[in-house]
């Protein structure tokens, strides 16, 4: 009974995941773009027994909480740029990639342009939807953030970060678009490296910002679709041509 219990449950998870998927493509029809369902992930900043639990929590497929690095003593190593976990890993940019993906199971997808379908908008602050896009050769992580900014008002907070350099990410131009109900709101800018940290770019409001009331104007059934499109700058193909 147990089996075929646990089976069931994986059909039906099988079956939900199916159907995200054919919302977020009915939503976006372009030809080509690639669909990512991305699950919420909860903080465990301030979770109990927080190092203890790690290597546990590692075992079972779960992201593990550890202590924050308030600095970085050696300014070649970079800590972990998972936001909501404390992670205490630190390392060189060549490796964030890799420790994303096998610490922290992020997923990721390559393409000009994909399609972010993050699902259960509607739980508590602060939760994040997480995903990597590798696109013209560099790495970027995409960032959606539910947070009280204000006490008692939650925003939605999105912004892409390459895994670089600031001066290699002044190279690049990102686009956000949410697109439903005959509505279109489009966010444009160069993505921050990953050296500055998500935080800051949501203290200095650089990303794409969303009230409760216009996030739920562009989801759908608690999810929303969110369009993403990277591109080399101008400034740069400019700079190339001379």
């Amino acid at each position: 009974m147990l089996f075929f219990t646990q089976c069931f449950g994986a059909v039906l998870d099988l079956i939900h995941l199916r159907f995200q998927h054919y919302k977020a493509k009915r939503v976006f029809s372009a030809a080509g773009q690639l669909v990512c369902v991305v699950n919420p992930t909860h903080s465990l900043k301030y979770a109990p027994a927080r190092c203890a639990a790690a290597q546990t929590s590692a075992e079972q497929g779960i992201l593990p909480p550890c202590h924050h690095h308030e600095a970085v003593h050696d300014p070649q190593l970079v800590p972990c740029t998972c936001p909501l976990f404390s992670c205490p890993w630190e390392g060189h940019l060549e490796v964030v990639v890799s420790h994303l993906r096998q610490t922290h199971r992020i997923n990721i997808l390559q393409g000009a342009e994909i399609v972010f379908l993050a699902t259960d908008m509607h739980l508590p602050a602060p939760t994040d939807w997480i995903i990597m896009h590798s696109c013209l050769g560099h790495q970027f992580l995409l960032v959606l953030r539910k947070q009280e900014k204000y006490e008692g008002h939650p925003q939605f907070f999105a912004t892409m970060m390459l895994i670089g350099t600031p001066t290699q990410a002044d190279n690049f131009t990102y686009r956000l678009e949410l697109n439903r109900n005959q509505r279109r709101l489009k966010w444009e800018a160069t993505p921050r490296s990953v050296l500055e940290r998500i935080d800051s770019v949501i203290s200095d409001g650089d990303c794409l910002v969303l009230n409760t009331s216009l996030a739920q104007l562009f989801s759908d059934n608690g999810s929303l679709a969110i369009g993403i499109a990277i591109t080399t700058s101008k400034v740069h193909n400019a700079e190339a041509e001379m």
